[in-house]
């Protein structure tokens, strides 16, 4: 299974709902949130260049937030990037 990150805050519904989606999915996830450190959230803007949260990776792949991953999920593509399949993305 390819190593997925997650930056997230405590109160964002859309963070819980990729969470779900993930759990659902029975994969693990690295959850960052970036409420509670100093310069997390900054972290998080200089490698995704956004400042909303949810910011998914899946490996070394930007997905971006809630909306591209269930987009993924809705095209039949988030299992070929979470479990190794080959697919175009």
């Amino acid at each position: 299974m390819t190593k997925v990150i997650i930056y997230t805050t405590k109160i964002c519904p859309y963070c819980i709902m990729a969470k779900r989606l993930l759990d659902r999915k029975g994969v693990k996830y690295t959850e960052i949130n970036v409420d509670e450190t100093v310069g997390l959230r900054e972290e998080m803007m200089a490698r995704t260049k956004r400042r909303t949260v949810p910011q998914i990776y899946i490996g070394d792949f930007h997905v971006g937030g809630f909306d591209e991953l269930y987009a993924l999920e809705q095209q039949k593509k988030l299992d070929g990037l979470l479990f190794g399949e080959e697919i175009v993305v």
